[in-house]
């Protein structure tokens, strides 16, 4: 896993800090009219839910147990899970570590942009990257849910996004 630290101003971040900007204008693009709330599962300092809610006007907040979000930015200081997608419109996590399983879990009833980049899937098996999302894809195949691969353009190899839809009710 890469350490590389990149900076945004004066903020320090672990990987390519153009992920923020790069999925941000995702969810504008994709989801503008279609949505207002937005939790940013694990989302640290909260540098994305700062761009979503400045930049392009959604409501954004950082539901992360961490609680060490830069000054101004929403925050829930509590470990996420997936009961709560049900009060959000759309559910994002960058690389949501241990909150991976539910945030998986969310795409049952909410959209859900997942990239995920550590195996909290599986503690009986080693993953990497692809059979990861391998594994997650099986699941949403499972539930049926609606899902595509995109690949974000910003530094790798985290950078591979899981955009899914949950399934039509009956």
């Amino acid at each position: 896993m890469s350490t590389k630290a990149g900076k945004i101003g004066r903020h320090k971040f672990h990987g390519d800090p153009a992920r923020f900007d790069v999925v941000a204008e995702y969810i504008s693009q994709n989801y503008h009219g279609k949505i207002t709330r937005i939790a940013d599962v694990a989302g640290g300092q909260g540098m994305l839910c700062r761009i979503l809610n400045k930049k392009y006007n959604f409501e954004c907040e950082v539901v992360d147990p961490r609680s060490f979000t830069l000054v101004g930015v929403p925050n829930r200081a509590e470990e996420y899970q997936a009961e709560m997608a049900d009060y959000y419109d759309l559910i994002v996590g960058i690389h949501p570590d241990e909150a991976l399983k539910e945030v998986v879990y969310s795409a049952k009833i909410r959209p859900v942009i997942l990239i995920p980049c550590c195996n909290f899937w599986s503690k009986e098996e080693a993953l990497g990257r692809d059979a990861l999302i391998q594994k997650i894809e099986e699941f949403y195949q499972e539930n049926g849910i609606k899902y595509q691969r995109v690949t974000f353009l910003f530094q790798g190899p985290k950078n591979i996004a899981l955009i899914s839809e949950p399934p039509k009710s009956s």
